[in-house]
């Protein structure tokens, strides 16, 4: 009885850690400006990384143990990616929640997108990393994350069109 309690306890403050997570506040902002709290991320370094046919290329070419040490690298390295996409997530997660308080309909609804977007790539980030870190464990594991690699440049487009939405007067100065 007591090891079930223990456990419902344990389950309840991991859930608590996941929506904590997913909504950015673990990473608390005190910048107003985002742009200097988000860290770039190498999409293409990150899918190099991931790619199962770089993998089975190096597992060909490199003796077993060099292999092992040389996979168990790049997944820490990819680890790092992930863990980054994930901290610009949240923190994109409260500009999104700031947007969508906006009095302009269309600002509000990709306020909204931004949000989900990034939750849901929060979500994924921490599952990519489970399996990365069983990846490095037991190198011979087989996974697969380049879904994040989509929703980390899907997330940076609705940015974009955010951004656009927001200040259209900077887009035109650019242009000029």
């Amino acid at each position: 009885m007591i090891i079930t309690l223990a456990l419902v306890i344990l389950a309840l403050f991991a859930l608590l850690f996941l929506i904590r997570l997913a909504k950015g506040r673990i990473f608390p902002s005190t910048s107003s400006d985002f742009r200097a709290e988000v860290q770039p991320v190498d999409i293409q370094a990150f899918r190099n990384l991931i790619d199962s046919g770089e993998e089975e290329f190096l597992r060909r070419n490199l003796p077993p143990a060099e292999f092992r040490a040389v996979q168990r690298q790049r997944l820490r390295a990819a680890a790092d990616y992930i863990r980054c996409a994930a901290r610009n997530a949240g923190i994109l997660v409260r500009v999104g929640e700031a947007a969508r308080r906006s009095a302009d309909p269309s600002v509000a609804k990709a306020g909204e997108k931004l949000v989900d977007t990034a939750i849901r790539l929060r979500l994924y980030a921490f599952q990519a990393l489970v399996k990365l870190y069983l990846a490095i464990l037991l190198p011979g594991a087989r996974i697969s994350a380049a879904g994040l690699a989509e929703d980390y440049e899907r997330m940076t487009r609705v940015v974009f069109l955010l951004s656009r939405l927001q200040h259209p007067s900077r887009q035109e100065s650019a242009a000029s």
